[in-house]
């Protein structure tokens, strides 16, 4: 603290009051300047004077619907020229980064580089509009130096990881979207395959069945038909789809199809024992639920129904005994 306070008594007699926040002000430009020559590094790609334009009329005919599909996204393209800077260069990394943003319902091929530029964004913005609030607060009335820093500090600090917030809970809604919805999904599925279905076509009509009710549910049993329907092993289709949910009841399930695809059993005594196992522990959830609330509205209980009761039931008494002290005297 006295590093600080002797820092800042420099500062205001050099520069005035605003002396702490200039020099604040001037360490983020700083900051911003080191880091643009990171984000304008990069090589020209030859594939992008092959977009430009090809080498005959035909050529560019033939480009057309490629381009429209791969530039359908304008964002992302302006986000190309920053891949560097806003994606991990770790492939362990931005591989944990596609998975959990996956999880979240964001697929698309530059939602890496929107997060990171979202973090980054969002605390530059916070901390500016932190450092206004701190140059304004001084202008109005004293600061402490360790006040004008957390004032700032912590707004930016809001900003990176609100991003990374607001991920978590997408995980965490969708996670549990997907367990609620799928011992029903497992109920249609088995309908569908006694009747004679494939378990390809099962998943398709139970996909379009709880769209409305499950769509975090229903858009992964889409992607198993699409990635089917292109010929990618089953067993690995069913794998993938473990992993993206990220859930233990939908890994068990991918388990319970796998080895029974293995040890060719039947798919519909598998799908009946698994789907009554997972209604059971359905009623489970909701009866470990029914069970905790009791605990729950204890503390509520205990502060707006007791405090009352004993007002009510106490305070005649302690204010005739108060009466009457006043009387005595």
């Amino acid at each position: 603290m006295q590093i600080f306070t002797a820092l800042r008594d420099l500062l205001v007699d050099r520069f005035g009051e605003l002396g702490p926040l200039y020099a604040m002000g001037m360490l983020g430009v700083l900051f911003i300047l080191a880091t643009l020559p990171t984000l304008l590094k990069r090589k020209e790609d030859p594939l992008d004077r092959l977009k430009q334009g090809g080498t005959s009329q035909r050529n560019s005919n033939k480009a057309k619907p490629e381009r429209s599909l791969r530039h359908n996204n304008k964002s992302s393209e302006k986000l190309d020229k920053f891949a560097t800077f806003l994606e991990p260069q770790n492939e362990e990394e931005l591989s944990a980064a596609r998975l959990k943003l996956m999880r979240a319902g964001y697929r698309s091929k530059a939602a890496v580089r929107t997060f990171h530029f979202a973090q980054f964004a969002l605390g530059l913005g916070f901390l500016f509009l932190g450092l206004l609030y701190a140059i304004v607060s001084s202008v109005t009335g004293e600061m402490t130096t360790q006040q004008m820093v957390l004032s700032v500090i912590i707004p930016g600090g809001i900003g990176y990881y609100l991003p990374k917030y607001w991920v978590d809970r997408r995980v965490g809604k969708r996670q549990e979207e997907i367990i609620n919805g799928f011992p029903d999904s497992l109920d249609m599925m088995l309908v569908c395959v006694e009747a004679g279905q494939s378990l390809d076509q099962s998943i398709i009509r139970v996909s379009k069945e709880i769209r409305s009710g499950f769509p975090a549910l229903a858009q992964e049993y889409e992607i198993i038909a699409h990635e089917m329907k292109a010929g990618k092993d089953r067993v690995q289709v069913l794998k993938d789809m473990g992993e993206r949910c990220g859930v233990n009841d939908v890994s068990s399930f991918v388990t319970v199809l796998v080895q029974s695809a293995t040890f060719g059993t039947s798919i519909a005594d598998a799908l009946r024992v698994y789907a009554s196992e997972m209604r059971d522990k359905r009623v489970m959830r909701a009866e470990e639920k029914a069970n905790k609330l009791p605990t729950k509205l204890t503390l509520g209980t205990m502060m707006f129904t007791l405090p009352p009761l004993l007002i009510i039931l106490i305070g005649p008494s302690v204010y005739r005994v108060a009466n009457m002290v006043n009387v005595g005297q």
